[in-house]
């Protein structure tokens, strides 16, 4: 029976990750302007901002499990005061071990209970079962929108404000996430055969395609991290504006908002492991290309709208996958660990970038092992079976 609140469950998903995402998204802004006040070195910062992938990623399963139990609203909530701490306390830091602390800990875990997985389940949950890959395309390009909003939204505070009270007025921005949860509310409902969250994770660990979809979302989080952290700074150390770098992140957040949407209803019609191959191989040959040529204005662009349409059009799809082969009772915590792979793929992406750039004052060793993964993640993705688990009954 389709749920009468599904409508209201939409908009509210939306914006949430709408607001988490696209906070989130802006950090890279932030990096050069942190790292000149304190005269640190940019793996501090990018540390950081590894380290809340991380948390992130390690958190999300736990905030998935509870929410499949208990209900999202209340995980979402405790997500959204989170992260206005973290952003507040991320304004008045004056060491790294605070730095650390709020960007990283306080916010990482705020991302779990705010951010894709907790929110996209609750939605899965209440789509028509013949429109939840348009509905998870629908809540993943929220996100993007946040990311084409606020990353240009952040610049304006911090040209206008500087960066202090650039995270104030965005710790506010977040506060609005808080209220929201309560028409997310709700958790799953039993399914036709009882399974505890152990049997669930027993039964998608001797699963191979389970195991394709985690190595392959490493990949995804390791791109999107490295690029949303370090092309502003790898843009300035060309010669170019700090403003082409805040658009070419909001372009990206556009196109995805286009990239998203088709891969949800593309998902509904095609085998989703073919759509997912294609999206890592040609983020490999769109990388491979922009690196090929000196950076530009232009070109910087055109790759940014190239790579929107790429950016989490793996998400619907993904989670997809995961909803479609295991069911939607504990679609929040199996994708949960799912997406703990491509948030340690973050904390790498971030973390090297800035390690290798401090080492050597290039990017190029992390731009060319992205191509090479883009392409390593296109073949991963061929053999996964999408079909429903059969299972065997239950004795009485």
């Amino acid at each position: 029976m389709p749920n009468p609140r599904f409508p209201l469950i939409l908009a509210a998903g939306c914006v949430v990750i709408f607001l988490a995402f696209g906070i989130r998204s802006g950090f890279g802004l932030f990096l050069q302007p942190v790292s000149d006040t304190f005269g640190w070195g940019r793996e501090v910062f990018a540390f950081a901002i590894a380290l809340q992938n991380l948390m992130w990623g390690v958190t999300q399963p736990i905030a998935g499990g509870i929410a499949d139990r208990y209900g999202s609203g209340r995980v979402i909530a405790a997500g959204g005061v989170l992260y206005l701490l973290g952003l507040a306390l991320m304004s008045q830091v004056a060491s790294p071990s605070l730095l650390h602390l709020s960007a990283g800990v306080l916010i990482g875990i705020a991302l779990s209970g705010t951010a894709f997985a907790v929110v996209l389940a609750a939605i899965a949950r209440a789509a028509p079962e013949s429109r939840r890959s348009w509905a998870l395309g629908i809540g993943t390009a929220a996100g993007s929108f946040g990311q084409f909003t606020l990353a240009p939204l952040g610049q304006g505070f911090l040209s206008a404000y500087g960066w202090e009270t650039a995270l104030l007025l965005l710790a506010l921005t977040s506060a609005a996430m808080v209220p929201l949860a309560r028409a997310l509310r709700g958790r799953a409902g039993a399914p036709a055969r009882p399974q505890s969250p152990r049997e669930a994770i027993a039964e998608a660990s001797r699963n191979r395609s389970y195991w394709f979809l985690v190595g392959g979302f490493f990949v995804c989080g390791f791109h999107v991290a490295f690029i949303a952290t370090h092309l502003p700074a790898y843009l300035t150390d060309a010669g170019l504006s700090a403003g082409t770098g805040a658009w070419a992140i909001g372009l990206i957040g556009f196109f995805n908002i286009i990239g998203s949407y088709s891969a949800g209803v593309l998902g509904d019609k095609l085998p989703k492991r073919f759509l997912l191959s294609g999206i890592y191989f040609s983020r490999a040959a769109v990388m491979l290309l922009y690196i090929s040529f000196p950076p530009s204005t232009a070109g910087t662009l055109l790759f940014a709208a190239a790579m929107g349409v790429l950016w989490l059009s793996t998400v619907p799809l993904t989670s997809g996958i995961v909803g479609q082969v295991f069911g939607p009772q504990y679609l929040g915590m199996l994708f949960g660990f799912v997406f703990f792979s491509h948030q340690v793929g973050s904390f790498l992406g971030v973390w090297l970038g800035g390690l290798l750039f401090d080492a050597s004052g290039s990017y190029m060793a992390v731009w060319w092992g992205s191509v090479a993964l883009g392409v390593l993640s296109a073949l991963v993705h061929l053999p996964i079976r999408e079909a429903p688990l059969v299972r065997a009954e239950a004795r009485p």
